[in-house]
């Protein structure tokens, strides 16, 4: 008797389990889209379990087609792998996919609940927090006050770099230490999401803001306000709080120093193994700058071909090839004839979308000539062409374009102009190695080695 009541409530535990991975698509909410079989409890997690996520995803894309229902343990999911797919939920139902889902890794007690990463865009809160964005820290006028602290910021690392020429460089610990001094934060790798992490790099911010404040009621003169200066006059107002200025702070740092760095090693990556492109890219730079020893951000922003590397090298290996998940906060939403019902996560596997044959010709190979092909070479990184989308698109769009924009070809065109580069030890540039591993970040499965040659 005991055996077969063990029998009986392992059978209805099992019949529970199935009923939750099951969770069956709310009737009458449309077409489920097509997918792989989930299993109990963990759901489609088995299928995702090899290589790099956003490659696995594009192999169940061909299955199962370009709009594909995943469970994630018993988390309903639809991924976007196509521009048509990206076009029409972004076009049609923005506000209604506009929140996130938010990863366990992410709910730290005063950080997720005052993040513009993390917060719905319907929360006060968060429209705050952007449109202080938008007009402090990242609008024109915000960028231009600072732009001599990001030039000066350049210039020391072609400097430190000059005082390694002619020896083997880790390309992406010095461009990476270039753009951000936290390095021993680890902001690039999985400790990242670490809440003790979370707190080490809370404790460096708020240490950055108390010896502001300290300069500021010592100091006697007054000097031209930054981007930090206007978030603490924003706290003598009541407008936002000393909590909030640590948030955006640690957004903008991170969210834009991965980008930079990661992008401008995989442009050089793919420099390197392209020895024609990167000699049309190194003409242009003489025609234009000549010896001329100080490259502003201006230089960068008129070299139509070194732009076309840099959009060729962020479609290619975007730094964030799936954007943060985003979530609808209502039902109404149909992606090509599929239903997207309230609380489903949607991931865009823009990875994917950028490497759209649909979109793309030959679209796994590194082509920069492709960006003139419409006799313009301009380069628009805020996802009017949805084939395009490395930072998202919509409301959600990653505020910190206008930085990236800037920053991200003055480095590369700095580090062309002031240096030849060759691959260590007589590797040739087929040798070279552009494999990915994606972590928290798209980065080089093996680190790029380089050697650089001053130009005199």
């Amino acid at each position: 008797m005991e055996r077969e009541l063990w029998l009986l409530w392992a059978a209805l535990a099992i019949s529970f389990l199935y009923y939750l991975t099951f969770l069956k698509w709310p009737s009458g909410n449309g077409r489920q889209p097509p997918g792989p079989r989930p299993l109990p409890v963990i759901g489609n997690l088995l299928d995702l379990r090899r290589g790099n996520l956003h490659h696995t995803l594009v192999h169940l894309a061909r299955i199962h087609g370009p709009v594909m229902f995943l469970k994630m343990g018993l988390t309903t999911t639809v991924v976007i792998s196509s521009r048509d797919a990206a076009r029409e939920a972004f076009t049609r139902h923005d506000r209604r996919l506009a929140a996130r889902t938010v990863r366990d890794s992410a709910r730290v007690p005063g950080f997720f609940d005052r993040s513009v990463i993390w917060l719905p865009s319907s929360d006060q809160r968060w429209k705050t927090m952007r449109s202080i964005l938008a007009t402090h820290v990242v609008s024109p006028r915000s960028l231009a006050m600072v732009r001599g602290v990001r030039e000066r910021k350049v210039r020391d690392l072609v400097s430190y770099i000059r005082g390694r020429a002619g020896q083997e460089l880790d390309v992406g610990l010095a461009v990476y230490g270039g753009v951000i001094n936290l390095r021993p934060l680890d902001l690039q790798g999985r400790r990242r999401w670490a809440a003790k992490v979370y707190g080490k790099v809370f404790r460096v911010l708020d240490d950055v803001i108390d010896r502001r404040l300290a300069e500021d009621s010592l100091s006697k003169t007054k000097r031209d306000d930054d981007f930090l200066d206007v978030l603490l006059q924003l706290t003598s107002t009541g407008t936002i709080t000393r909590a909030d200025v640590r948030a955006i702070m640690f957004d903008v740092f991170t969210a834009g120093s991965d980008t930079i760095s990661i992008t401008v090693v995989w442009a050089m990556a793919e420099l390197l193994r392209n020895p024609g492109i990167m000699a049309k890219v190194r003409a242009e730079i003489e025609d234009a700058l000549g010896s001329k020893e100080t490259i502003d951000e201006n230089d960068a922003m008129s070299l139509p071909y070194l732009q076309a590397v840099v959009k060729e090298a962020m479609r290619l290996h975007p730094a964030g090839p799936i954007l943060l998940p985003h979530e609808a906060v209502e039902n109404g939403v149909e992606i090509e004839g599929y239903t997207v019902p309230k609380g489903c996560s949607v991931i865009f596997n823009v990875w994917a979308i950028m490497r759209d044959p649909a979109a793309w010709e030959r679209p796994d190979e590194f082509a920069p000539e492709r960006w003139f092909l419409n006799g313009t070479a301009e380069v628009n990184f805020r996802a009017k062409d949805f084939e395009f989308i490395p930072f998202g698109s919509g409301r959600r769009i990653c505020p910190g374009v206008p930085i990236v924009e800037r920053v991200l070809p003055h480095i590369l065109v700095s580090l062309l102009h002031a240096f030849e580069w060759k691959l260590p030890n007589g590797m040739s540039a087929e040798q070279l190695d552009v494999s990915e591993k994606f972590t928290t970040a798209n980065v080089m499965a093996v680190p790029l080695k380089a050697v650089p040659i001053v130009i005199t």
